[in-house]
């Protein structure tokens, strides 16, 4: 029988079409400003395109079954600019050549969770203004990353990429300080148009500030997120929060990168508990010609408050933190502590490119009562043969002591960007 996706298409072909056809559109009308008189402002086109096949393996204790899927994703579309003008549409399709996997809205619950649904949506649409001094407007459904995408990404790990109908001010016009403001009222989310949550709405307010000391960037920022479908209400929150940026060079090929970063959560807007918690970072990176050596310890707090809450990311790129096995996406009510240690080295030459490797270790703990969760070994290497061609090969290990079970998850990658 048909999938709901499969259904959906077949009950509302026109939507799909609509979908694919806006960079058509858009492509067909920058041409035919481009042949306008030479009077008229130049346009410049810039197609888009940004596929990837990938194989996720996932064996998991408690669940009968293995995950396989193989999944195969597409974005098409176009940019054109004029002067401090440009518009840019783009359109994004999955599809599940492999479908043996729990997708989250496909009913297989046998199997392990791969987060990646079948599906076609128009993945970004805006309007970008750059004619003000070191100032960046964008207007429309975009894709936001604020810093290294711990409290806001676009999910760029999955297939289905996370982007946000949203208003954007960027500047750096005011010397050493620069400005970053955001208001999104709906977050388009990685689970596909047959998902309940395929967009959650709210007023999302995203604003930061940063100051450039000598070779220290510090930045202090506000994030209220407000999510307003049922489901997701205990995910709305108000955090304030400062984060310092540093890299010093030691001697020739050395250099010592530092991060440090706290902030502060609470409830907020339709949020039905009452909590408080606390988010502390601090990491260094020792860089040592084409070797890296990082150490660092993350908390994300149990709440102060009589609500069995605690800190939480909602709008994060999750699977770049805590672990590649993706087993604490939401926090514990208890919290967590990650205390983690990684070793990377670079080959910039090779005959398949670039090769970049790297090894993690992470021990998990609860923020409250001094729960053992579990331990983890990532690994990886990527090979880049040419400029727009990628190969990725990666591996992670989550053994459960307290919390969650033993999973084992294996990914092949092929990406192509233009």
């Amino acid at each position: 029988g048909q999938g709901p996706l499969a259904r959906d298409l077949v009950d509302r072909p026109r939507r799909g079409a609509d979908l694919m056809r806006a960079p058509l559109i858009l492509l067909a009308t920058g041409a035919a400003l481009a042949a306008a008189p030479a009077s008229a402002q130049t346009i410049t086109l810039k197609p888009l395109i940004d596929a990837r096949l990938r194989y996720e393996g996932v064996d998991q204790d408690g669940l009968s079954r293995n995950a396989d899927a193989v999944t195969l994703r597409a974005r098409v579309g176009v940019e054109a600019k004029s002067g401090p003008w440009s518009a840019l549409a783009e359109s994004e399709a999955l599809l599940a050549i492999g479908p043996h996997y729990n997708s989250a809205v496909n009913g297989r619950t046998l199997y392990p969770v791969v987060a990646d649904p079948q599906n076609i949506e128009l993945n970004r649409i805006q309007i970008q203004y750059r004619g003000l001094p070191k100032t960046v407007v964008t207007v429309g459904r975009q894709r936001i990353n604020l810093d290294d995408q711990r409290f806001v990404g676009s999910v760029a790990w999955r297939q289905n990429e996370q982007t946000f109908d949203a208003v954007r001010v960027e500047s750096a016009a005011f010397g050493p300080i620069s400005v970053d403001l955001t208001y999104s009222w709906s977050d388009r989310t990685i689970y596909g148009i047959d998902s309940p949550i395929q967009h959650i709405d709210g007023d999302n307010i995203l604003a930061g500030v940063g100051l450039k000391l000598g070779p220290v960037m510090a930045k202090g920022f506000a994030y209220l997120v407000d999510q307003d479908q049922a489901t997701r209400r205990q995910f709305s929150s108000q955090t304030y929060g400062l984060r310092a940026v540093g890299a010093f060079p030691l001697a020739a090929g050395v250099k010592l990168g530092v991060i440090g970063s706290y902030a502060h959560q609470s409830d907020y807007a339709s949020n039905p508990n009452r909590y408080s918690a606390d988010y502390y970072l601090g990491e260094a990176t020792l860089g040592v010609k084409g070797f890296a050596l990082t150490g660092g310890y993350e908390v994300l707090g149990a709440s102060n408050g009589t609500a069995n809450s605690s800190f939480q990311t909602p709008l994060a790129t999750l699977h770049k933190f805590q672990g590649w096995a993706d087993k604490f996406l939401t926090t514990p009510a208890n919290g967590i502590r990650d205390l983690y240690a990684s070793a990377g080295y670079g080959v910039p030459k090779s005959a398949l490119g670039p090769i970049s490797m790297l090894v993690a270790w992470h021990r998990f703990d609860s923020d409250r009562l001094s729960i053992d969760y579990g331990h983890e070994w990532d690994a990886q290497i990527g090979f880049k043969p040419t400029p727009h061609t990628a190969l990725l090969v990666k591996y992670a290990d989550y053994q459960a002591r307290a919390f969650a079970t033993d999973t084992q998850k294996l990914w092949l990658q092929f990406d192509y960007l233009l």
